[in-house]
């Protein structure tokens, strides 16, 4: 390990290279989890938006059918669904980053039990 110099140091007496992941994994964990909640939001509200424009693109069709009135409503239409294919973007791109959150907490959360594995001693059963 080096210290804020460049310069080796050794782990202080008794600290493990287990304790440190141990140590660090605790640390990042809380980081991971809410990072994954965070991007569930917004992918939650990526979706919510996205009916919202499908809505509205239905009814501005509806309205631009049904008028006497010759007003175009095509460009607003055209301007919604360009909008809606850019949320289904955003979208794929944060429905991937929570893929690869899920997995490196899984990591994690398995590296975390193994070495807690090797650092616990096994049972040797009831002694007689």
């Amino acid at each position: 390990m080096a210290d804020s110099d460049g310069i080796l140091v050794s782990p202080a007496p008794g600290v493990t290279r287990d304790a440190l992941a141990d140590g660090m994994m605790r640390l990042l964990r809380p980081a991971v989890e809410e990072l994954d909640d965070r991007v569930r939001g917004v992918r939650q509200s990526q979706l919510e938006l996205r009916e919202q424009i499908d809505g509205l693109c239905g009814e501005l069709k509806k309205i631009n059918e049904e008028q006497q009135v010759p007003v175009d409503l095509e460009p607003y239409v055209k301007k919604l669904m360009n909008a809606r294919r850019r949320v289904m973007v955003v979208n794929n791109i944060l429905q991937n980053a929570q893929e690869r959150l899920g997995r490196l907490h899984q990591s994690v959360s398995r590296e975390t039990a193994r070495r807690k594995a090797l650092l616990e001693p096994p049972n040797a059963g009831p002694v007689m």
